[in-house]
């Protein structure tokens, strides 16, 4: 009798887990952030969470667990219960970890998460001081070329996007620049602006008002096309310099075995504001590439990323601090 009930509960649990999928949401979301408020990663979690909230009828609910270059969170939400209940937003440090840290990962990034949806893109584009006094970009790499080793950019640290986003320049343009690593973007823009650092790689909508100030030269961006607050400013590729194509991704994952209709629910409700409901507007104003993609799309994107920057990362010989 006891087999027979354990295989009777074992044969329900489909129908349980498809009748709570069925009224999902029907209680809060937890909706878990690797960095600390404030950060673009945090900022567009929120915007998510409005869009789900009036959607669906529930609170998704913000949590913030910054530290150890996004391990901590994500590897927090890694060991979460598969429900639903609880998602994440995840950027170009989901895909960057896997090379850079190897063994140390605690967590598997291609097989502990469900991708949900790739939100939105974010291009870099190439700054400078206005003092190193080029106009261009091919004005840029002739110098560089011409003085190997005196020019040098800052970033957020070891093996962040802008560091990875260097390295892609030197590589394709054959040019010796300086990586001076810091701690977190705000002093590399401080350092930047003083002109102790003279170049630098960062998303559009972080350095939008610096350049429309005149603070600093743009000089190209990363993306596949010209983003529209910089109209005037070519991409690497029409530069001849294709592999710099350094854009952080932006998007939403649940722990894996989340169950399919969730996912699906979830990944509908997202992509249909960013593709042309008030979250698409929102995100091109600031300087965003929207894209809404679906969970396959996403699930591809997400695997050859990884690919991509740990070839990089170990042809390079980049090391974790």
């Amino acid at each position: 009798m006891a087999a027979t009930g354990a295989l009777a509960a074992t044969a329900m649990l489909p129908w349980s887990l498809n009748a709570r999928a069925a009224g999902y949401p029907d209680k809060p979301v937890h909706f878990m952030v690797p960095y600390p408020p404030g950060a673009a990663t945090d900022n567009l979690a929120r915007l998510a969470g409005q869009v789900f909230s009036q959607a669906l009828g529930q609170q998704f609910i913000v949590e913030n667990r910054g530290g150890g270059g996004t391990t901590i969170g994500t590897r927090a939400l890694a060991t979460s219960t598969a429900d639903g209940y609880t998602i994440g937003m995840v950027d170009s440090a989901f895909t960057i970890n896997p090379g850079l840290l190897g063994e140390r990962l605690p967590y598997n990034t291609l097989k502990d998460f469900t991708p949900i949806s790739l939100m939105a893109t974010a291009p870099f584009v190439l700054v400078v001081y206005p003092s190193v006094g080029v106009e261009d970009i091919q004005a840029f790499i002739k110098l560089a070329q011409a003085k190997p080793g005196t020019l040098s950019y800052g970033s957020a640290g070891v093996g962040s996007a802008p560091h990875l986003a260097g390295e892609q320049l030197r590589r394709e343009a054959k040019v010796d620049v300086l990586h001076v690593p810091y701690r977190g973007g705000g002093t590399v823009f401080t350092d930047l602006l003083g002109g102790q650092v003279q170049f630098a790689f960062a998303t559009v909508p972080s350095l939008l008002e610096y350049i429309k100030s005149g603070k600093l030269r743009a000089l190209a961006v990363t993306s596949n096309k010209r983003v529209a607050q910089l109209p005037d400013v070519p991409t690497f590729a029409e530069a001849g310099l294709p592999g710099v194509d350094t854009s952080p991704l932006f998007g939403l994952v649940a722990p894996a075995g989340t169950p399919p209709q969730i996912v699906q629910k979830l990944a509908a409700t997202l992509d249909e504001s960013v593709r042309k409901g008030d979250l698409h507007a929102k995100l091109s104003a600031i300087g965003f590439e929207p894209v809404g993609s679906g969970p396959d799309a996403f699930a591809q994107r997400i695997k050859a990323d990884v690919a991509k920057w740990t070839e990089l990362i170990q042809r390079a010989g980049i090391k974790a601090e």
